[in-house]
């Protein structure tokens, strides 16, 4: 877009050099509308620049978080095989609770990378239906390529005016004497009117190098409103057409560039990489994480559940000694009760 507007601003100077009033006219045209177009770029710039600094923080954020937490879950359930097999009972009880809360934020990572997952093949598939049809598909909401349609018909109309016009120059060109040249018309027959440069004949010339052919009919000195034998142009007339068909030329350079942009090229060939290059690791990356999610979430209740049984029957058979050892002494006593009793039953016989 920024080619375009370039070549625009040199439209308006070449015009300006100019002193008609049509050339005036183009001249202020072509900068309202240049003007536009760079405020337009600007935007699209301004946009996509803050669209994919958003997206760059959220996958950091998500990959951080991602990574803490799987960091926590390997921490936490070393220190609970530690802290089970120590029998450090107040450390364990809430060892227990955290793992369950890191159970809880793995099956919400799982969800996360599953949704992911889905939302990758749902976006690739839309990728691709752009691709058969830019025009008419689900992503036509978010992108402009639809709205080009329009500038379709003008360029097909500069198409058709530019191979006019240069069918007119010739036919100018073949009544004057000592031209041997014709103009190459870049543009291929109606009504396709495709832009074909690389199709021009050996002995023709660009539209840009018209000025150097006929600057030797240029009138030299036009003091007396006479040319010299052989000088039939006049110097404004020929500043004109120098600065048409500079100006025609500068646009055909960016043609190819335009009918890029009206086909939503740019937009097609951003799209093709992606479906080739990321689509499928994508998928395939997100599938993996939230395996390993489902895994280590499975692990965790596993181990979680394992060790709150054995810390509930430790407590059990803790509860259970407690319960027996006060016992002990009456019993120690009613023994040495009876055998009182029995030493003095033997005494006083």
């Amino acid at each position: 877009m920024y080619n375009t507007t370039g070549v625009l601003k040199d439209m308006k100077e070449n015009l300006g050099v100019s002193k008609q009033r049509a050339a005036a006219q183009a001249s202020t045209l072509l900068t309202t509308t240049s003007a536009k177009l760079d405020a337009e770029a600007a935007d699209i710039q301004r946009r996509a620049r803050k669209n994919r600094h958003l997206i760059d923080k959220g996958l950091k954020i998500v990959y951080i978080v991602t990574t803490v937490t799987i960091s926590l879950n390997l921490a936490a359930l070393i220190a609970l095989s530690v802290c089970g097999t120590l029998r450090l009972r107040r450390p364990l009880y809430i060892l227990i609770v955290v793992c369950w809360i890191l159970t809880v934020l793995c099956w919400l990572f799982f969800g996360l990378y599953f949704f992911l997952e889905n939302f990758s093949r749902d976006s690739c598939a839309a990728l691709k239906n752009f691709q058969q049809n830019p025009y008419n598909n689900s992503l036509s909401s978010i992108l402009p390529c639809d709205q080009l349609l329009s500038a379709k018909a003008v360029l097909f109309d500069v198409s058709r005016g530019i191979y006019r016009l240069v069918n007119q120059v010739n036919a100018n060109l073949s009544t004057m004497q000592g031209v041997p040249y014709t103009v190459c018309n870049p543009f291929s027959a109606p009504p396709e009117y495709q832009y074909q440069p690389d199709k021009c004949p050996a002995n023709t010339i660009r539209i840009g190098e018209i000025p150097q052919v006929l600057k030797v009919f240029t009138c030299s000195s036009f003091d007396n409103g006479t040319c010299a034998n052989g000088q039939f142009i006049s110097p404004n007339y020929y500043r004109t057409v120098e600065a048409y068909s500079t100006s025609i030329q500068s646009l055909l350079n960016v043609y190819p560039q335009m009918e890029n942009l009206v086909q939503c090229k740019a937009v097609k060939d951003a799209f093709s990489e992606i479906l080739l290059y990321h689509c499928k690791p994508l998928k395939r990356y997100v599938r993996m994480v939230w395996a390993s999610m489902v895994f280590l979430s499975l692990v965790m209740v596993f181990l979680v559940l394992i060790w709150t049984m054995l810390a509930q029957h430790e407590q059990e058979h803790h509860s259970l000694d407690g319960s027996v050892k006060p016992r002990l002494p009456s019993v120690a006593e009613e023994l040495e009760t009876g055998t009182k009793d029995s030493t003095e039953h033997t005494v006083s016989v």
